[in-house]
């Protein structure tokens, strides 16, 4: 999805509007598609105001939003559970089926982060 439109052009649409152009004609002094145009007078009729709306998922209203007292509450309890592990142990608790990367994200939204391990070599060599 593209950014919005800034507030300075959307301010100058409802400048237009205000002086008695239409919504199509203020669009093409503007260089904007007609039906953007159409859109925004609509919206400054509805509202009062073309002001951005806000873009994207709502936070908080994912699928695992529900669970995320008990992710916190395992991750608590054992801090090398892998992210497979963790999502057979949310299917097999709750029954909600989640993808391993899902978890992963959820989770990093949380603040939680995964530090590898230092890998040094074996201190000698044994022969058999």
């Amino acid at each position: 999805m593209s950014a919005a439109l800034p507030h300075a052009l959307r301010a100058r649409f409802q400048a237009y509007i205000e002086d008695g152009l239409s919504g199509r004609a203020a669009a093409a002094r503007l260089r904007l598609s007609a039906a953007t145009g159409v859109r925004w007078q609509r919206k400054l009729r509805e509202t009062g105001s073309v002001s951005m709306e806000a873009q994207g998922r709502p936070p908080g209203h994912g699928k695992l939003a529900a669970h995320q007292a008990f992710l916190k509450e395992v991750v608590a309890q054992d801090g090398d559970m892998t992210l497979p592990e963790l999502s057979g142990a949310l299917k097999a608790a709750t029954g909600v089926v989640a993808h391993p990367a899902s978890i992963g994200r959820f989770l990093r939204k949380l603040g939680y982060t995964y530090k590898k391990s230092h890998w040094s070599r074996p201190s000698g060599f044994v022969r058999v």
